[in-house]
Protein backbone atom coordinates (compact mmCIF):
# COMPACT_ATOMS: atom_id res chain seq x y z
CA UNK A 1 0.00 0.00 0.00
CA UNK A 2 1.22 3.54 -0.78
CA UNK A 3 1.09 6.74 1.62
CA UNK A 4 -2.46 7.31 -0.10
CA UNK A 5 -4.05 4.37 0.62
CA UNK A 6 -3.08 3.43 4.18
CA UNK A 7 -4.70 6.70 4.76
CA UNK A 8 -7.82 5.81 3.32
CA UNK A 9 -7.98 2.68 5.03
CA UNK A 10 -7.49 4.11 8.81
CA UNK A 11 -9.93 7.10 7.68
CA UNK A 12 -12.92 4.32 6.97
CA UNK A 13 -11.74 2.15 9.87
CA UNK A 14 -11.86 5.62 11.99
CA UNK A 15 -15.98 5.76 10.74
CA UNK A 16 -16.37 2.91 12.01
CA UNK A 17 -15.42 3.66 15.49
CA UNK A 18 -12.15 2.62 15.27
CA UNK A 19 -10.05 5.25 17.73
CA UNK A 20 -6.50 2.78 18.28
CA UNK A 21 -3.85 2.33 15.51
CA UNK A 22 -0.60 0.49 15.52
CA UNK A 23 1.46 0.52 13.21
CA UNK A 24 3.59 -2.90 13.08
CA UNK A 25 5.55 -5.28 10.19
CA UNK A 26 7.82 -6.66 9.45
CA UNK A 27 9.92 -3.35 10.63
CA UNK A 28 7.44 -0.10 10.16
CA UNK A 29 10.91 2.41 10.06
CA UNK A 30 12.09 0.96 7.51
CA UNK A 31 8.75 2.51 5.60
CA UNK A 32 10.79 6.19 4.22
CA UNK A 33 6.79 7.38 4.49
CA UNK A 34 6.56 6.29 8.12
CA UNK A 35 6.58 9.53 10.11
CA UNK A 36 3.99 11.29 7.40
CA UNK A 37 1.68 8.23 8.05
CA UNK A 38 1.63 8.61 11.70
CA UNK A 39 1.09 12.69 11.18
CA UNK A 40 -1.58 12.00 8.82
CA UNK A 41 -2.99 9.17 11.07
CA UNK A 42 -3.06 11.95 14.14
CA UNK A 43 -5.47 14.50 11.78
CA UNK A 44 -7.91 11.62 11.48
CA UNK A 45 -10.99 12.28 13.31
CA UNK A 46 -11.90 9.56 15.64
CA UNK A 47 -8.35 8.43 15.96
CA UNK A 48 -6.56 9.51 19.50
CA UNK A 49 -4.14 6.54 20.05
CA UNK A 50 -1.50 5.82 17.69
CA UNK A 51 0.85 3.24 18.41
CA UNK A 52 3.87 1.12 16.72
CA UNK A 53 5.75 -1.96 17.22
CA UNK A 54 9.68 -1.76 16.04
CA UNK A 55 13.38 -3.69 16.51
CA UNK A 56 14.25 -0.25 17.41
CA UNK A 57 17.44 -0.33 15.04
CA UNK A 58 16.20 3.09 13.63
CA UNK A 59 14.69 4.53 16.37
CA UNK A 60 17.61 7.20 17.50
CA UNK A 61 17.44 9.15 14.47
CA UNK A 62 13.12 9.22 14.20
CA UNK A 63 11.94 9.34 17.85
CA UNK A 64 11.98 12.85 17.82
CA UNK A 65 9.96 13.20 14.90
CA UNK A 66 7.81 10.36 15.40
CA UNK A 67 6.87 12.17 18.59
CA UNK A 68 6.61 15.74 17.11
CA UNK A 69 4.04 13.84 14.27
CA UNK A 70 1.68 12.44 16.84
CA UNK A 71 2.70 8.79 17.47
CA UNK A 72 2.02 8.04 21.59
CA UNK A 73 3.33 4.37 22.67
CA UNK A 74 6.05 2.31 21.25
CA UNK A 75 6.32 -1.01 21.80
CA UNK A 76 9.95 -2.71 20.95
CA UNK A 77 10.53 -6.27 20.43
CA UNK A 78 13.56 -7.55 22.14
CA UNK A 79 13.82 -11.16 23.21
CA UNK A 80 17.03 -11.11 24.57
CA UNK A 81 19.67 -8.62 26.61
CA UNK A 82 22.63 -10.33 25.66
CA UNK A 83 24.71 -9.00 22.84
CA UNK A 84 25.99 -12.55 21.37
CA UNK A 85 22.23 -13.75 21.90
CA UNK A 86 20.67 -10.86 19.95
CA UNK A 87 23.50 -10.83 17.09
CA UNK A 88 22.93 -15.10 16.82
CA UNK A 89 19.36 -14.25 16.48
CA UNK A 90 19.08 -11.13 14.26
CA UNK A 91 22.22 -10.01 12.96
CA UNK A 92 21.87 -6.80 14.65
CA UNK A 93 23.71 -4.99 17.14
CA UNK A 94 21.97 -4.33 20.36
CA UNK A 95 23.55 -1.13 21.11
CA UNK A 96 21.68 0.44 18.35
CA UNK A 97 18.57 -1.14 20.20
CA UNK A 98 19.66 0.35 23.34
CA UNK A 99 20.20 4.08 21.81
CA UNK A 100 17.14 4.08 20.50
CA UNK A 101 15.07 2.64 23.88
CA UNK A 102 17.06 6.17 25.01
CA UNK A 103 16.19 8.29 22.71
CA UNK A 104 12.58 7.47 22.60
CA UNK A 105 12.71 8.37 26.16
CA UNK A 106 14.43 11.73 25.13
CA UNK A 107 11.78 12.50 22.85
CA UNK A 108 9.45 12.05 25.63
CA UNK A 109 7.51 8.59 25.26
CA UNK A 110 6.69 7.83 28.07
CA UNK A 111 4.46 4.75 27.34
CA UNK A 112 7.35 2.48 26.21
CA UNK A 113 6.76 -1.02 26.13
CA UNK A 114 9.42 -4.01 25.45
CA UNK A 115 7.48 -7.11 23.83
CA UNK A 116 9.85 -10.69 24.44
CA UNK A 117 8.58 -13.85 23.45
CA UNK A 118 9.59 -16.30 25.79
CA UNK A 119 11.69 -19.46 23.87
CA UNK A 120 12.92 -22.60 25.66
CA UNK A 121 16.03 -23.05 25.58
CA UNK A 122 16.96 -19.55 24.42
CA UNK A 123 16.31 -17.11 26.73
CA UNK A 124 14.38 -18.33 29.78
CA UNK A 125 17.43 -17.49 31.92
CA UNK A 126 16.84 -14.02 31.13
CA UNK A 127 13.31 -13.91 32.55
CA UNK A 128 14.63 -12.31 35.73
CA UNK A 129 16.94 -9.78 33.92
CA UNK A 130 14.26 -8.90 31.88
CA UNK A 131 11.28 -8.35 34.49
CA UNK A 132 14.48 -6.25 36.74
CA UNK A 133 14.28 -3.50 33.86
CA UNK A 134 10.36 -2.34 35.64
CA UNK A 135 12.11 -1.45 38.82
CA UNK A 136 14.15 1.35 38.64
CA UNK A 137 12.80 2.72 35.05
CA UNK A 138 9.61 3.47 33.90
CA UNK A 139 9.30 0.50 31.25
CA UNK A 140 6.72 -1.91 30.71
CA UNK A 141 8.18 -5.61 29.79
CA UNK A 142 6.00 -8.06 28.19
CA UNK A 143 6.17 -11.66 27.94
CA UNK A 144 4.43 -13.48 25.01
CA UNK A 145 3.82 -17.25 24.83
CA UNK A 146 5.53 -18.42 21.42
CA UNK A 147 3.13 -19.30 18.63
CA UNK A 148 3.14 -22.13 16.33
CA UNK A 149 2.74 -19.87 12.83
CA UNK A 150 3.50 -20.97 9.42
CA UNK A 151 7.03 -22.52 8.65
CA UNK A 152 8.20 -22.40 12.58
CA UNK A 153 5.23 -24.19 13.63
CA UNK A 154 6.98 -27.52 15.00
CA UNK A 155 10.32 -25.49 15.97
CA UNK A 156 7.57 -23.51 17.99
CA UNK A 157 5.87 -26.39 19.65
CA UNK A 158 9.53 -27.95 20.52
CA UNK A 159 10.19 -24.36 22.20
CA UNK A 160 7.10 -23.54 23.82
CA UNK A 161 7.77 -22.36 27.52
CA UNK A 162 4.37 -21.29 29.38
CA UNK A 163 4.61 -17.57 30.95
CA UNK A 164 3.45 -18.91 33.82
CA UNK A 165 7.57 -19.20 34.40
CA UNK A 166 7.60 -16.11 34.49
CA UNK A 167 5.68 -16.01 38.11
CA UNK A 168 7.63 -18.77 39.10
CA UNK A 169 11.12 -16.90 38.58
CA UNK A 170 9.93 -13.51 40.16
CA UNK A 171 7.41 -14.39 43.08
CA UNK A 172 7.53 -11.02 44.14
CA UNK A 173 5.51 -9.82 40.77
CA UNK A 174 2.31 -8.51 42.52
CA UNK A 175 -1.18 -8.27 40.08
CA UNK A 176 -2.33 -4.74 39.71
CA UNK A 177 -5.19 -3.39 37.01
CA UNK A 178 -5.28 -4.32 33.61
CA UNK A 179 -4.64 -0.87 31.06
CA UNK A 180 -8.08 -1.20 29.71
CA UNK A 181 -10.92 -4.25 29.35
CA UNK A 182 -9.52 -5.61 26.22
CA UNK A 183 -6.17 -5.46 26.98
CA UNK A 184 -4.30 -8.92 26.24
CA UNK A 185 -1.85 -8.92 29.13
CA UNK A 186 -2.04 -9.35 32.59
CA UNK A 187 -0.27 -7.11 34.63
CA UNK A 188 2.03 -6.83 37.22
CA UNK A 189 4.90 -5.09 38.96
CA UNK A 190 7.13 -5.40 41.84
CA UNK A 191 6.19 -3.05 45.15
CA UNK A 192 9.09 -0.73 44.67
CA UNK A 193 8.70 -0.67 40.46
CA UNK A 194 8.15 1.90 38.82
CA UNK A 195 7.19 -0.40 35.40
CA UNK A 196 4.96 -3.21 35.03
CA UNK A 197 5.35 -6.90 33.76
CA UNK A 198 3.03 -8.24 31.54
CA UNK A 199 2.15 -11.27 30.57
CA UNK A 200 0.35 -12.40 27.47
CA UNK A 201 -1.17 -15.68 27.29
CA UNK A 202 -2.64 -16.69 23.98
CA UNK A 203 -2.19 -20.22 24.42
CA UNK A 204 -2.15 -21.61 28.35
CA UNK A 205 -4.84 -18.64 29.01
CA UNK A 206 -6.42 -17.01 25.58
CA UNK A 207 -7.74 -14.06 25.54
CA UNK A 208 -10.51 -14.65 22.42
CA UNK A 209 -13.55 -13.61 24.33
CA UNK A 210 -11.71 -9.93 25.14
CA UNK A 211 -10.36 -9.49 21.78
CA UNK A 212 -11.55 -6.28 19.70
CA UNK A 213 -8.93 -6.28 16.93
CA UNK A 214 -8.50 -6.69 13.52
CA UNK A 215 -5.15 -6.26 11.30
CA UNK A 216 -4.63 -5.15 7.62
CA UNK A 217 -1.66 -6.65 6.18
CA UNK A 218 0.86 -4.58 4.33
CA UNK A 219 -0.89 -5.77 1.08
CA UNK A 220 -4.17 -4.45 2.26
CA UNK A 221 -5.38 -8.06 3.58
CA UNK A 222 -8.02 -7.61 6.40
CA UNK A 223 -7.46 -10.56 8.94
CA UNK A 224 -10.39 -10.45 11.36
CA UNK A 225 -8.26 -13.31 13.62
CA UNK A 226 -4.57 -13.41 13.73
CA UNK A 227 -4.60 -17.47 14.06
CA UNK A 228 -6.98 -17.84 10.80
CA UNK A 229 -6.11 -17.91 7.32
CA UNK A 230 -9.20 -15.91 5.83
CA UNK A 231 -8.56 -12.53 5.04
CA UNK A 232 -10.28 -9.95 2.71
CA UNK A 233 -8.73 -7.83 0.10
CA UNK A 234 -9.62 -3.90 0.85
CA UNK A 235 -7.11 -2.78 -1.19
CA UNK A 236 -8.22 -4.08 -4.69
CA UNK A 237 -11.68 -2.88 -2.94
CA UNK A 238 -10.04 0.35 -2.16
CA UNK A 239 -9.01 0.90 -5.59
CA UNK A 240 -12.04 0.12 -7.63
CA UNK A 241 -14.08 2.83 -5.25
CA UNK A 242 -15.51 0.60 -3.27
CA UNK A 243 -17.03 0.96 -0.04
CA UNK A 244 -14.57 0.11 2.44
CA UNK A 245 -16.47 0.61 5.75
CA UNK A 246 -19.22 -1.65 4.59
CA UNK A 247 -16.91 -4.34 3.21
CA UNK A 248 -14.72 -4.03 7.20
CA UNK A 249 -18.64 -3.80 8.89
CA UNK A 250 -19.73 -6.81 6.85
CA UNK A 251 -16.71 -8.63 7.61
CA UNK A 252 -17.24 -8.14 11.29
CA UNK A 253 -20.21 -9.98 11.95
CA UNK A 254 -18.21 -13.24 10.82
CA UNK A 255 -15.06 -12.48 12.91
CA UNK A 256 -14.21 -15.92 14.26
CA UNK A 257 -14.98 -16.28 18.15
CA UNK A 258 -11.83 -18.00 19.16
CA UNK A 259 -8.94 -19.70 17.83
CA UNK A 260 -8.18 -23.52 17.21
CA UNK A 261 -4.35 -23.55 18.55
CA UNK A 262 -4.82 -25.94 21.56
CA UNK A 263 -6.52 -28.16 18.56
CA UNK A 264 -3.88 -27.98 16.29
CA UNK A 265 -5.15 -25.54 13.87
CA UNK A 266 -2.47 -23.16 12.41
CA UNK A 267 -1.84 -20.37 10.18
CA UNK A 268 0.46 -20.97 7.11
CA UNK A 269 1.77 -17.44 7.28
CA UNK A 270 4.24 -16.13 9.04
CA UNK A 271 3.78 -13.48 11.64
CA UNK A 272 6.69 -11.21 9.26
CA UNK A 273 3.89 -11.61 6.34
CA UNK A 274 0.86 -10.50 8.74
CA UNK A 275 2.27 -7.85 11.05
CA UNK A 276 3.15 -8.70 14.67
Amino acid sequence: MDTEEVISLVRGAAKLGVRKVRFTGGEPLLRRDIVEIIERTSSIDGIDDIGLTTNALLLENLAPALKKAGLKRINISLDTLRENRYLEMTGGRIQKVFKGIEAAQKAGFNSIKINSVLIKDFNEDEIVDLCELTRERDIHVRFIELMPMGDSTSWSSQHYLSSKTVLERCPDLRLVDREYAASPSLLYSYPEGKGRVGIINPLSDKFCSSCNRIRVTSQGRLKLCLHSDREIDLLTALRRGESIERIIQDALTSKPSEHKLEEGEYISKNMVSIGG
